[in-house]
């Protein structure tokens, strides 16, 4: 324990059996070495590094962007603030700047945590549900994104499956019952409508260039809801990583 900090950790467990992204091999573990055999316990692990808790690099989604490696402890630590939505948003909804901004101090350069609520569904919990934690949760559109930029936020932390819209990813393609109920939701004709194929997980391909990346699948306990704090995220020491899983933690003053 930190003199004088209490820490919450806002990680997913993580086994064979955390799904990855949809579309993305699950992780496989198992034994080269047993007890039994070799007297010592050796794990081998094959796991995509969108499993679990994970910081997404600038370099998942640009040839010539920072690797892990790349990303310095001040940066990765700093002023945070966690914004309670919860309320606000359900299957398949927007959320928006104003809605952030109507619940909780958030300032220039912040790590903004959205709490969508929809870590209810992650993979471990009690009411675990793969389809909205993954593909149903609440999302962004390009006025989110504009407003991240103009804040200059340091990084974005989500406790759902992605930082961007499930309808603005492969999810709307591989998923059609889904992409229909999400139409019907919106009373569109066309998702086009709302998410028009330039701004495509604008999430990632508008803000990685400017250096605000994500962190997909993190949780956050009750304590924290529209708090401000300091918040840690500890990928590997990854060079050449385009993405890392990771620890992340909140300090807040004890």
């Amino acid at each position: 324990m930190l003199d004088g900090y209490e820490m919450h950790d806002l990680t997913q467990p993580w086994s064979q059996d955390t799904p990855a992204w949809p579309t993305y091999d699950n992780p496989k573990i198992w034994y080269e070495k047993s007890l039994d055999t070799e007297k010592v316990n050796g794990q081998k692990i094959e796991f995509m590094n969108h499993t679990g808790t994970h910081l997404d690099g600038e370099k998942h989604f640009i040839a010539h962007g920072r690797d892990i490696e790349s990303m310095s402890l001040d940066e990765l630590v700093g002023d945070a603030v966690v914004a309670d939505i919860s309320d606000e948003v359900g299957d398949y909804d927007i959320y928006t700047s104003e809605m952030i901004e109507d619940v909780c101090d958030v300032r220039e350069g912040d790590i903004l945590f959205i709490h969508t609520g929809y870590q209810e569904y992650a993979w471990h919990r009690e009411a675990a549900d793969p389809h909205a934690f993954f593909c149903k949760h609440p999302g962004p559109n390009m006025e989110f994104a504009e407003w991240c930029k103009e804040m200059d936020l340091n990084y974005l932390m989500l406790d759902c499956g992605s930082a961007d819209h499930p309808m603005n990813t492969v999810i709307r393609d591989v998923r059609p019952e889904l992409a229909r109920e999400a139409r019907e939701k919106h009373g569109v004709d066309d998702l086009d409508e709302i998410f028009p194929p330039e701004g495509y997980q604008l999430m990632h391909t508008e803000l990685f260039p400017e250096g605000i990346v994500h962190v997909e699948n993190a949780q956050v306990p009750a304590e924290l809801l529209n708090e401000r704090c300091q918040i840690g995220t500890f990928p590997w020491r990854f060079r050449g990583g385009e993405s890392s899983v990771s620890r992340c933690v909140a300090f807040t003053e004890a």
